[in-house]
């Protein structure tokens, strides 16, 4: 068979620099025993690597996520908590004095939206970052 190019490959793997980063991942998977999905035709395994890919007998994706895989340093595997979180006790619950007997919650003064708009109209406006009185 004649010798593979990048013209080749570049219909099936657009990007040139991903080109090579797959082909280079192949190929040192081919010298490690991975088996081989053409013939070699006294080929070297860069050569296999390209063949493969232009004639789409492994799946670039598949490899890009091996190629991936491969590089990853630390695997973070993303575990459920087994329970729930615990309650937060803030100082203001602790001076009130403990919670009575068999309450396993704070409680908590509810405020109305109305409540919560008349407390912030009386705030005097915020500064902003850059104004002269800020001190900045």
């Amino acid at each position: 068979m004649a010798r593979v190019t990048v013209e080749d490959c570049i219909d099936k793997v657009p990007n040139r620099f991903e080109l090579v980063l797959l082909s280079a991942h192949r190929a040192r998977m081919v010298s490690q025993g991975a088996p081989l999905t053409v013939d070699r035709d006294n080929d070297k395994n860069p050569v296999v690597a390209l063949r493969e890919i232009a004639d789409e007998t492994i799946n670039k994706d598949d490899l890009k996520e091996d190629y991936i895989h491969s590089m990853q340093k630390q695997v973070e595997v993303d575990e459920p908590e087994t329970g729930a979180a615990p309650l937060m006790i803030t100082s203001d619950v602790e001076e009130a004095g403990p919670a009575p007997a068999g309450t396993d919650e704070a409680d908590f003064e509810r405020m109305t939206e109305e409540d919560l708009l008349r407390g912030l109209e009386g705030l005097p406006p915020a500064e902003s970052p850059g104004s002269q009185r800020s001190g900045y």
